[in-house]
C-alpha cells in the first residue's frame, strides 16, 4: 500500500462530491490569500504533499512573487516537484524550517496541524520565520469526524481519520493558535476552518 495515500486519497479517489467540497476550500484559501498577497513577495507553503495545493497556489500567485514549497516526507517532495516543475520544494520539517527570523512575507499550511504531535512547537516557529501573514487550516470538527462515519470511512475509529492526533473545532483552533498571532480573518468552508493570522510581536 502507498504509505503517501493518506495525503493523497482526497484528490485522487473522492469523486464528485469530494472534489466540489475541495474546490470550496480552495476558494476560502484563496479568499483569505489575496489580501495578503497584496504587498508580499514571498509565500512558503509548508507540508505541500504530493504538490496538488502547490500547484493551486502557484496558479494564483503575481508573476513577482516567489514561491518554495516543502515537506518532510522524501517520496512526497519527489512528487511535488514532478507536479510543479516550475516550484522549488524541500525537504524540512515544520519544527526546524532552515529559515532566518522573518524571512517569508506569507506561509501557507493546509491541513498539516492535526497530525501533529507538538502543535505549539510548529506554530512557534512559524511565528519565528512569517514577516506578515500565515494561513493555515484543520478539518472541522465534531463535522469531520461525522461525515467520515457517515460515508463508512474509519467507522471503527468512530470516523477519526489515520494520522490525525488534533481534533479542532473552529474555536479550539482559534484558541491553540493565539499565543503566537492573532487572527485576521476565517472561513469555514464544510468541513474545515481556515484562518489567516498575523505573528505577534
Amino acid at each position: 500500500m502507498d504509505s503517501d495515500r493518506q495525503f493523497t486519497g482526497k484528490y485522487e479517489s473522492e469523486g464528485r462530491a469530494g472534489a466540489w467540497l475541495l474546490d470550496n476550500f480552495y476558494k476560502g484559501v484563496r479568499s483569505l490569500l489575496e489580501p495578503a498577497l497584496a504587498s508580499a513577495r514571498s509565500v512558503f507553503e509548508i507540508g505541500c504533499g504530493a504538490g496538488y495545493s502547490t500547484h493551486r497556489l502557484s496558479g494564483w500567485l503575481p508573476e513577482n512573487v516567489a514561491l518554495v514549497s516543502s515537506d518532510l516526507g522524501a517520496s512526497l517532495v519527489r512528487k511535488a516537484a514532478k507536479m510543479n516543475p516550475a516550484v522549488p520544494v524541500v525537504q524540512q520539517s515544520v519544527y526546524e524550517l532552515g529559515l532566518a527570523d522573518k524571512a517569508v512575507d506569507v506561509l501557507v499550511m493546509l491541513e498539516v496541524l492535526e497530525h501533529l504531535e507538538d502543535p505549539q512547537r510548529a506554530l512557534a516557529e512559524l511565528r519565528r520565520v512569517a514577516r506578515r501573514h500565515v494561513v493555515v487550516s484543520t478539518p472541522r470538527e465534531p463535522i469531520w469526524r461525522t461525515l467520515n462515519f457517515w460515508r463508512g470511512k474509519y467507522v471503527a475509529a468512530s470516523g477519526t481519520t489515520r494520522g490525525h492526533n488534533q481534533h479542532c473545532t473552529s474555536g479550539a483552533l482559534r484558541r491553540e493558535v493565539a499565543p503566537h498571532f492573532d487572527v485576521v480573518g476565517m472561513r469555514q468552508p464544510l468541513p474545515w476552518t481556515i484562518l489567516l493570522l498575523s505573528p505577534r510581536p
